[in-house]
């Protein structure tokens, strides 16, 4: 549904996007993630049409964006970041105004209001001004009107932004459930809203994909992923530590505390990342008659792979 392929955007020295590529399929949510000032504003900019790429290509729905706009945008349905919206209208004539310019007219007009006020819950507010909203209810008119033509492809520029934990969960259950038949590209600062929403996640820094993957996927990368933290009694010290060294699945270990019982902490090699290590500790404590209190086999977190592929921003002439 949505093929970028070297992708470059340039604001006069400062080059925001970097010859990146990527691809999303009907039926695939994909998390756009990155730091701030990363790209991926641009990005999601430039798959719409609203803003041209300095080089590279985009096909939308096998429209390429910028020879057969039309009918490339008539697939995407856009959440901007801020969700703008006039001011002076009321909700529902706002719904109204952007399902007409979608092309819709007649009862087609009235059904989608019906159905987008439905899945926003924007019923206590149809006929209320729009600058009198709340920042909450605001973003879910804007995202109402994202989807009011019921599109194929969706581009959500952080779509729970001001929402309340409530609204945030609405909002990603709809995600989810519109996922599995749409095309779905969504930014997020928001790490758990991945793991909860994603089927797949890209990680973008200094205009470049960093990282693409399943949030598992992703995970696994995790510095500390396949590490394993143990309580155990029975065994000296001296003899833990000997056996631990004996495992070929260890890359190391540290005693954390030694009171009785001994807590340590156990790195794995790159063959022990995915169980082994559980399962060679599992093996050595039932040979050797240890009695294990505690076991926990680190998953790997995404906010660890986050800080681990992201350089921190600093100044530079560039970004000045």
């Amino acid at each position: 549904m949505i093929t970028v392929k070297d992708l470059s955007k340039s604001f006069g020295t400062k080059r925001a996007v970097d010859g990146i590529s990527f691809t999303v399929e009907r039926g695939e949510v994909l998390g756009f993630l990155g730091p701030n000032g990363a790209g991926k504003s641009t990005t999601m900019r430039m798959i719409t049409g609203y803003t041209p790429p300095t080089s590279g290509s985009i096909q939308v729905g096998g429209h390429d964006i910028l020879t057969n706009p039309i009918e490339a945008r008539k697939l995407i349905g856009y959440l901007p970041e801020n969700a703008p919206a006039y001011a002076d209208m009321t909700v529902h004539s706002f719904l109204k105004f952007a399902a007409e310019i979608r092309g819709l007219s007649g009862q087609k007009v009235a059904d989608s209001i019906q159905r987008v006020v439905e899945l926003c819950f924007l019923e206590n507010v149809l006929h209320q001004s729009i600058e009198t909203l709340s920042k909450g209810y605001l973003h879910r008119t804007c995202f109402a009107q994202s989807i009011i033509h019921d599109p194929d492809i969706l581009i959500l520029d952080e779509p729970t932004d001001g929402l309340d934990p409530n609204q945030k969960h609405q909002v990603r259950n709809l995600i989810r459930k519109m996922g599995e038949k749409k095309a779905i590209i969504f930014s997020t600062h928001i790490l758990e809203e991945v793991e909860a929403v994603c089927s797949r996640a890209i990680i973008i820094d200094r205009g470049k994909v960093v990282a693409n993957g399943t949030p598992e996927e992703l995970k696994q990368t995790a510095p500390n992923f396949g590490s394993v933290t143990i309580a155990v009694s029975g065994p000296s010290r001296g003899e833990l530590e000997s056996k631990l060294k004996g495992l070929s699945v260890a890359a190391g270990h540290e005693i954390l505390s030694e009171n009785g019982v001994i807590r340590a902490h156990i790195k794995p090699t790159e063959s022990g990342r995915d169980g082994g290590l559980t399962q060679a500790i599992m093996e050595a404590a039932s040979g050797n008659g240890w009695k294990l209190h505690e076991l926990h086999t680190e998953e790997g977190r995404l906010d660890e792979v986050f800080r681990q592929i992201t350089r921190p921003d600093t100044e530079t002439p560039e970004s000045k």
